[in-house]
């Protein structure tokens, strides 16, 4: 009678000892040590991009290869239609919201995404309107890649004020009047830090108001109560560098007549200074003549 051999002994001590060994690492060769760590998933990269203010042609040559060159773009809603269709087909599209009032993600949630792509060992550009660094959180998404060891890089854009001014012949500065220019958000974080609205009052610096289209009322109200003259221009540019670009220009006090009788949007600019009383006629069908004929 035969008996069958159920199993090879000295092969069976071999891989009874191999799990001793993985978990000892210091009783590793290099050649081990180098084999696992072959074996590891390198941490992706992240980029935080800046789109512009809209028009796709504001869109700088570095954004537009990252985008390329990308694995995954994360992009909010104010990244215009024709900048999203620039990424290539086969890069993951994830759109994280960020319209005021209608957010499809929290903050963390954004933070969260873009932390596991790159953990994932994809590369990730966080695509965000205007300039990251100007009211586009990117100090809190570098907080969190920081405590993660996540490399990043931050790729600076057009922020609305430059382009939106531009678009509708506002100078920012003017020698005659405005020596300097202050960016200021219409949304605080808690109303124990809202504006210095004494400062502002006070100050001739040109007043540029990010996110403020549903605020307009309350700040032109604010500056008067402390002091700025009620005929201190106002303008309201509605869609800035779009096709459907608009300017609006009044004054403090009668600045609630615009609101209520045009069909104001969004995203809006608000920028409150003498310097608005320099505004130039540009002609913008200029910045789309070559679009234009490359349509037709």
């Amino acid at each position: 009678m035969t008996t069958t051999k159920l199993f090879n002994l000295p092969f069976m001590l071999r891989l009874l000892n191999f799990p001793f060994n993985r978990m000892n690492a210091g009783k590793w060769t290099t050649k081990q040590k180098a084999a696992h760590n072959s074996v590891r998933k390198p941490i992706g990269d992240v980029y935080l991009v800046g789109s512009g203010p809209g028009d796709a042609e504001l869109l700088t040559l570095k954004a537009y290869r990252l985008i390329q060159e990308t694995d995954v773009v994360l992009y909010d809603w104010l990244v215009s239609p024709e900048i999203v269709n620039m990424i290539p087909k086969h890069v993951e599209r994830v759109f994280v919201g960020k319209k005021c009032g209608r957010h499809s993600m929290t903050q963390q949630e954004i933070c969260e995404r873009m932390s596991e792509f790159a953990l994932q060992g994809k590369n990730v550009v966080r695509l965000k309107g205007g300039d990251p660094s100007i009211f586009g959180r990117a100090a809190e998404e570098v907080e969190h890649l920081q405590k993660l060891n996540i490399d990043f890089a931050i790729v600076p854009g057009i922020t609305a004020a430059s382009g939106c001014g531009a678009w509708s012949g506002i100078p920012l500065t003017h020698r005659e009047c405005a020596h300097s220019v202050r960016f200021i958000t219409a949304h605080f974080k808690s109303e124990d830090i809202e504006s210095d609205w004494q400062n502002y009052a006070d100050s001739s610096d040109t007043l540029v108001f990010y996110m403020g289209l549903n605020k307009v009322e309350h700040i032109a109200q604010q500056l008067i109560s402390h002091g700025k003259s009620s005929e201190t221009p106002m303008a309201i540019i509605d869609q800035g560098t779009t096709a459907e670009h608009k300017t609006y220009v009044s004054d403090l006090k009668s600045i609630g007549n615009v609101l209520n009788s045009e069909n104001i949007v969004g995203p809006a600019l608000i920028v409150v200074g003498d310097a608005i009383n320099y505004r130039a006629n540009v002609n913008v069908d200029l910045l789309t003549q070559s679009k234009q004929q490359q349509v037709a």
